[in-house]
Order: structure tokens, then C-alpha cells, then sequence
């Protein structure tokens, strides 16, 4: 099991888009190849738990992360962060080696993500 922690204002924040949307369980995160650092996050709603998702549960809230993608957020938390007018979910993610000017895309630390 992976050690993924959700901060209570992302844990409201899940439980307000679920109610919002009318269905779903949880959050589905993961990562995907893009941008020019290599890697961005994934989000969004869950209306069930594929065969290869871990649940992770704090605050009233789950979090669906794919077996292939645990070892890239390995002791990550996600929190739901107001920016003047920006309001977003936000990994604080050891296993991120640079991060793209943007903001958008980062690559993985090679030395702590095991392939």
C-alpha cells in the first residue's frame, strides 16, 4: 500500500464535486506523459474502482490511484489551494525532480522513482 496523504480542504473538495456532479466515489489521480518537463497530473471523478486502483481514504473522501502510478506518488499529498482567483487540487510530490516553467508538466526523480 502506498503512503498518498489528502489534506482535509481536498477531502471537502472531492466531497463537494461529487455532490455537485450528482454521482462518483472518489477522485481518480494519476499522471500521464506531456508537456515539456515530461509528466502532468490527472484528475478526475470516479463512479467505480478498476481491478488495478489502490483506495485511499481520509476525511470522508477516497482517492483511486492506478497500481502503475503508486510508485510516482509515493509519499505525495494532495491538497485542493486558492491562488487569487485560481482555485486547484495540488500534489506537494517528493518523487518530482523539475518542474516546467509553466507550472504544468515535471519530470520524476529518477534516483527515488523506481521503474
Amino acid at each position: 500500500m502506498t503512503s498518498i496523504t489528502l489534506t482535509a480542504a481536498a477531502a471537502t473538495q472531492i466531497r463537494n464535486q461529487i455532490a455537485k456532479h450528482g454521482s462518483g466515489i472518489g477522485l481518480r489521480v494519476g499522471i500521464k506523459p506531456v508537456g515539456c518537463s515530461g509528466y502532468a497530473y490527472t484528475y478526475a471523478l470516479a463512479d467505480d474502482v478498476r481491478e488495478d486502483e489502490q483506495r485511499i481514504k481520509a476525511h470522508g473522501a477516497t482517492l483511486l490511484v492506478a497500481n502503475d502510478h503508486l510508485a510516482s506518488l509515493e509519499g505525495a499529498s494532495l491538497d485542493f489551494v486558492t491562488e487569487g482567483l485560481k482555485q486547484s487540487f495540488q500534489f506537494d510530490n517528493p518523487n518530482v525532480g523539475i518542474t516546467c516553467g509553466c507550472g504544468e508538466s515535471f519530470s520524476l526523480n529518477t534516483k527515488k522513482v523506481a521503474a
